[in-house]
């Protein structure tokens, strides 16, 4: 690995915690310099503006996010199996101390308005998502209405939990995407 790529990602790393535990708005980059490591004038030779650092730690938030539900999902044998382990993945993540809810809604509400890169790096992520759990169900032979059911109960149970401060939602969108998919596609798919 290059030098150029370490001290991108010592600032990425570091940027992606201190946004994601004091929010985008609240980090300078002054504490990101402090945090990473790295420069200022080297910051900002790998990233022309703050949003552009923003961007680059929402696609690095992906990657976590698509290892996440890949691990969550690694003993799954079925389809029907995959998508009640994203309820999994999220439980889990939902018990860690550092919780703050879901970094993209979070990064949408404070940047959308002000910066269409960040919006548009949100609804990719978005996007992305709930493709896989459409092809997920497309695969069991339901509906993309119940994709949408489907990716809505994840997105709403990140949305819960953060503000509850409890993982509870997790289980509780577990159970009804069980509901859902119980009811809209036959028993022996």
């Amino acid at each position: 690995m290059g030098e150029a790529e370490t001290a991108r990602e010592q600032v990425v790393r570091a940027a992606d915690e201190l946004f994601y535990t004091r929010g985008v708005q609240a980090v300078g980059m002054d504490a990101v310099r402090t945090a990473a490591g790295v420069s200022l004038k080297r910051i900002y030779s790998l990233f022309s503006s703050k949003d552009e650092l923003v961007v680059a730690v929402l696609r690095h938030r992906t990657q976590m996010w698509d290892a996440g539900i890949a691990s969550a999902s690694e003993n799954a044998t079925t389809a029907r199996e995959r998508l009640l382990a994203i309820f999994d993945f999220l439980d889990a993540w939902f018990r860690e101390s550092d919780f703050h809810g879901c970094a993209f809604i979070n990064t949408h509400g404070e940047l959308s308005a002000s910066s269409q890169a960040v919006a548009d790096a949100v609804r990719e992520q978005k996007r992305s998502f709930q493709e896989y759990v459409g092809r997920l169900v497309d695969e069991i032979g339901g509906t993309p209405d119940l994709a949408a059911q489907v990716a809505i109960l994840a997105e709403g149970a990140q949305t819960t939990a953060a503000i509850a401060g409890t993982p509870d939602a997790a289980r509780h969108a577990r159970a009804a995407a069980t509901t859902l998919l119980d009811a809209a596609v036959p028993a022996h798919v």
